[in-house]
């Protein structure tokens, strides 16, 4: 007797996640890397988010898509996620490259896909879902490849309820009674198009939400596509999902609002990558790395427990490996290895850690100041980049500043001061 195997969808999916973005809103964070591997709850980065996703959904063939910076995040990524010779399960990278069918960069999302098509369609996946690399939530994509699959779409669009202020920076979908998109506009400005746009009743009452509530309904920018549609709407020269694609299948593919009711942040500015953050340290967190079977993976890196020495903690997250010394932290996120020394009183802070220990590599060089927060120091409002070395005596506070500006060793963005990695801020400067 045969033996018939049942193939489940997610084993039939395929994930392809969009990491080669430049992420200008981010600088100086992405200075140095690329926006998916921007460091986020002190030891993640942004990217292990899709990845872990997918893999708690039960999808194991993933690729992620690079191009601007992508050094840290390839290494972060081969580091990261290897698996055993007995398991079908891949993390692969694919990098921006010359081919014979064309020798330009991405010129956005659908073209990042459709250069590397032909390596997408050689496993015979029957379903492609495109995630993007930098978003803050917590997603089973088995819920929407299935709500995919019994619809009979062509294409499925994950949605998330927005309010008005927040709808003129998002792809905004209009829907019938049967959850199907009838219509898409890009970023909507005029009041007259968002009237029109605003989620009918009917939809609001079935989610929960009061008849007069002002909502409308947010691309995520996740996608579920079949495998001849994925083909058909990317044969052309059209570069972008949301502002070129979907606009142009809607009338004549079938095409599926997923409405996505749980946390979800799309961390594309300096302020909301600074207020996710803080967020964690809250007694609800609006998102928590921890999930009983569904943990967030990165990298495994075998260092030590911290060790808080007569210091003062209130809501903080601490990583692994570091080193705090007669401090007083509120409301911060410490990652991994670092070292506050006495003195210093850090508040609504996220310090980003260290690559090293100075200790591994010889010790501190003369004349240099060591890496971490010296003693003395008070941090208000800020973000302190890996490997940055903060003087004795440094003041940054919180007081009225330029929301964009730049100094010797700091930025300003968003009103917050960050310390670039690498950065250095002498003894004694006040910011």
């Amino acid at each position: 007797m045969a033996f018939k195997q049942v193939i489940p969808p997610t084993e039939r999916t395929l994930s392809i996640i969009m990491g080669g973005g430049a992420g200008t809103r981010l600088f100086p964070l992405t200075k140095d890397r690329a926006k998916p591997a921007v460091p986020i709850g002190g030891k993640y980065r942004l990217v292990d988010i899709p990845i872990s996703n997918c893999l708690n959904s039960g999808i194991r063939s993933i690729y992620v898509l690079t191009q601007f910076n992508s050094t840290s995040l390839h290494r972060h990524i081969n580091a990261s996620y290897k698996f055993d010779n007995f398991s079908p399960s891949i993390v692969e990278i694919l990098a921006a490259q010359q081919t014979p069918e064309g020798s330009t960069w991405y010129q956005g999302t659908a073209d990042a896909v459709r250069q590397n098509l032909r390596t997408f369609l050689e496993d015979g996946h029957s379903y492609f879902i495109i995630l993007s690399g930098d978003q803050l939530y917590r997603m089973d994509y088995r819920e929407i490849i299935q709500q995919h699959i019994a619809a009979g779409a062509d294409l499925t669009i994950a949605c998330i309820p927005v309010n008005r202020e927040a709808a003129t920076s998002f792809g905004i979908m209009e829907t019938d009674a049967e959850s199907k998109i009838t219509r898409f506009v890009e970023k909507p400005n005029d009041p007259k198009i968002l009237a029109e746009l605003q989620m009918k009743p009917e939809l609001l009452r079935e989610l929960g939400e009061p008849d007069h509530q002002e909502l409308y309904l947010a691309s995520m920018g996740i996608y579920v596509f079949n495998r001849k549609v994925l083909e058909e709407c990317l044969n052309n020269d059209l570069p972008d999902f949301g502002k070129d694609i979907i606009p142009s299948i809607i009338g004549t593919s079938k095409v599926l609002a997923y409405i996505h009711r749980g946390y979800w942040e799309d961390i594309g500015t300096i302020r909301s990558f600074f207020d996710a953050n803080l967020n964690l340290c809250d007694p609800k967190p609006q998102y928590n790395f921890y999930a009983p079977g569904a943990p967030i993976y990165t990298q495994s890196r075998f260092l030590p427990a911290s060790v808080v020495e007569e210091t003062v903690v209130n809501r903080a997250m601490i990583s692994d490996g570091c080193q705090i010394r007669s401090a007083q932290l509120n409301r911060c996120v410490i990652g991994i290895r670092s070292l506050i020394n006495e003195g210093s009183k850090l508040s609504n802070t996220i310090v980003m850690g260290a690559d090293y220990y100075e200790s591994d590599k010889g010790g501190t060089p003369a004349d240099t100041i060591p890496i971490g927060i010296g003693k003395n120091c008070i941090i208000e409002d800020a973000i302190i980049d890996k490997n940055a070395r903060i003087g004795d005596g440094v003041v940054i506070t919180r007081q009225e500043k330029n929301a964009d500006a730049a100094g010797p060793g700091y930025y300003i963005r968003d009103g917050i001061v960050v310390v670039p990695k690498n950065g250095v801020i002498p003894p004694g400067t006040r910011i």
